[in-house]
């Protein structure tokens, strides 16, 4: 009934949560059974290296999401914000997260962003950019290089 996604949809998201399938597993932060975390393909200017958190199992949007994941995606985004704050010295962490065409989500895969903030950032009226390949394996190597000692006494 709130599904968008066109007839032989292939999700980009389940390709990437399938680890051995994906040529993406360099921009991981981030993959359990239940959620994977991932640098994205795009960046926001004065934001850059924020992360999507995505479950595992394909779920279009959040009418769809199970709460049990739901819970797994935000001890997820908690544990991101953490390494973030450590990582980049960031003044604070937004997340967002959209549903449907006019809620503003263009990939038919329930996925949560977290960004890093910064005083003055105009991250809601600036525009995104592509990202390269080695621009988001750098971010999500400085994060991943945070993970153990943060989220173990988050």
């Amino acid at each position: 009934m709130y599904n968008h996604a066109p007839q032989n949809y292939v999700c980009p998201f389940c390709r990437l949560a399938r680890q051995s399938e994906s040529d993406d597993v360099a921009c991981t932060v981030y993959h359990d059974d239940a959620t994977t975390a991932f640098i994205p393909l795009h960046k926001w200017p004065n934001n850059p290296g924020h992360v999507v958190i995505i479950p595992n199992d394909h779920y279009e949007n959040i009418y769809d999401l199970p709460l049990r994941l739901a819970t797994k995606i935000h001890e997820c985004a908690r544990a991101v914000a953490v390494v973030m704050k450590a990582a980049y010295s960031c003044d604070g962490i937004s997340t967002r997260q959209h549903n449907e065409p006019d809620g503003g989500q263009d990939v038919w895969h329930y996925h949560l962003h977290v960004f890093p903030r910064y005083k003055g950032d105009l991250l809601y009226t600036s525009q995104r950019e592509p990202m390269t390949a080695d621009e988001r394996h750098e971010y999500a190597c400085e994060l991943r290089a945070q993970w153990g000692d943060w989220t173990s006494s988050a």
